[in-house]
């Protein structure tokens, strides 16, 4: 069972990590692939959105996967 809070610490250090440790391995590779790109293709300046967006798309999935986590609408 993932916590939501872990996988986006980890998804927001190293984008991808926080996927993998709730078991998403394509999005992991995905962020894995992306997030260097964005940095080294902008000069740095699109990098530090894909780490927020990773660790908020990591504490999403974690959530979902507990269905005590997710409110009720």
């Amino acid at each position: 069972m993932s916590r939501p809070g872990v996988a986006a610490v980890l998804s927001f250090f190293i984008p991808g990590v926080g996927q993998i440790y709730n078991g998403d391995w394509l999005r992991a590779l995905f962020w894995l692939i992306v997030t260097p790109g964005f940095w080294l293709g902008t000069g740095g300046l699109l990098g530090w959105i894909c780490h927020f967006v990773a660790a908020w798309t990591a504490w999403q999935r974690a959530q979902s996967k507990d269905p005590r986590l997710v409110l009720p609408l």
